[in-house]
């Protein structure tokens, strides 16, 4: 094989791993907008998850589902919205700067400038929702436990 036909090669082989990926941050945010789905009408149908979301999870599934950057008061919002207990935690907000900042440091998530925004410096997003720049910049998330199951009210008789 000449050069050319490495370099043809390679070319190929990257515009495959590009189209893959984009496939697959497609399915990742489909995903978590059917988990987000799944947890809302499952507290609206009066039922428990019988494996409770933690907050790195469920700021990971807030992000995900966000379509653009968020600072951490509209993550906040955004899980108090799909029922997340924040009453146990002394302090809810420090407690998602904490979650946020160490999947920024890990390189999960990217920070972005909210520079119109005055009393919010950063948000956060997926690579997804990152400039294009990025793309493939970042390295992929490790994969979460799926599936989690429903049991019925403890006040139910079936």
């Amino acid at each position: 094989m000449s050069q050319a036909d490495y370099r043809r090669a390679l070319d190929a082989a990257v515009r495959g791993y590009e189209k893959v990926s984009a496939e697959h941050a497609a399915l990742e945010t489909r995903l978590a907008q059917l988990k987000q789905s799944i947890a809302t009408l499952t507290k609206l149908c009066g039922y428990e998850p019988t494996v409770q979301l933690g907050l790195t999870d469920a700021c990971r599934m807030v992000l995900r589902n966000s379509g653009r950057p968020l600072t951490a008061l509209e993550v906040r919002d955004r899980l108090i919205a799909v029922g997340l207990d924040m009453d146990r935690y002394s302090n809810g907000l420090a407690s998602i700067h904490t979650v946020l900042k160490r999947l920024h440091e890990s390189g999960e998530i990217a920070e972005r400038d909210r520079g119109e925004d005055v009393q919010a410096k950063a948000a956060y997003a997926y690579p997804a929702h990152v400039v294009a720049s990025r793309v493939g910049k970042t390295r992929p998330w490790p994969r979460r436990r799926t599936g989690e199951g429903l049991c019925p009210p403890k006040d139910r008789k079936e």
